[in-house]
């Protein structure tokens, strides 16, 4: 058995990490937040890197929280090292995409809400299961839940536990797209590329100023979009130097 339960393979731009415990459908364990953190933290700051896929091996993007673990009592680092996990993915200053295939609850849910964009194949089956164990939810989805479907859905799936299809999933709007299986990967790498394509930098800072919305007014928020310098995003400006457009 390998010791990689976080897999990372970069290609054209793109850092493909995959969750790597297809044995116990990747459900969620310290160890593999540890490594996880480790990924996010090296790709924050490595510029080759213009965007993020998260994955999961085997037959399915994430069971869940490892029940296991929490039985066990199995320590994080930190009292709040899951849940500062998925802030760091939500706060990567690069586009994120959720490739969401077989089982994706609870534990594996809040993560895939921690991306920018969840596409997800027919496979697909989410829900928030947190109720039918007795636990209460501590990785965010409380609030990123509601803010992807409505608080009405949200606590509809909230206070059901009931697990929902890919295409309900595209209905409500907790996944941004469904394909078929079979079309998952070059659905994908298509969505990637036209984004790889763009300026990183004008990503990073729309990333940014998408994110500040949720903490300002809108007064505020057309304010702060106003006092960015003009010009083009760094990259950008390097490609037009090029002759590019």
């Amino acid at each position: 058995m390998t010791d990689d339960l976080v897999l990372r393979d970069d290609r054209d731009g793109v850092a493909h990490l995959t969750l790597n415990r297809p044995d116990k459908l990747n459900a969620l364990n310290p160890a593999m937040f540890i490594q996880l953190r480790a990924h996010i933290d090296a790709i924050t700051i490595d510029a080759s890197v213009r965007c993020v896929v998260l994955g999961g091996a085997g037959r399915s993007f994430c069971a869940g929280h490892d029940l296991d673990a929490i039985a066990d009592q199995t320590p994080a680092p930190s009292p709040h090292f899951e849940p500062e996990t998925v802030d760091a993915l939500e706060q990567l200053p690069k586009p994120t995409i959720a490739r969401i295939h077989g089982h994706c609850y609870t534990g594996g849910l809040e993560l895939a809400l921690g991306c920018d964009l969840l596409i997800g194949s027919e496979s697909a089956r989410l829900g928030d299961t947190h109720g039918q164990w007795g636990l209460v939810p501590v990785w965010g989805m409380s609030v990123r839940l509601p803010e992807r479907v409505g608080r009405s859905a949200a606590k509809e799936l909230m206070f059901t536990s009931r697990r929902i299809d890919a295409h309900e999933a595209a209905r409500i709007g907790l996944i941004d797209r469904i394909v078929a299986d079979d079309e998952l990967d070059a659905t994908i790498e298509s969505l990637t590329a036209e984004i790889v394509a763009n300026s990183a930098g004008t990503n990073r800072i729309v990333k940014q100023l998408l994110a500040d919305r949720n903490e300002r007014s809108r007064s505020e928020a057309l304010r702060s979009e106003r006092t960015l310098p003009l010009g083009r995003p760094d990259d950008m400006a390097d490609r037009m130097r090029a002759g590019g457009r």
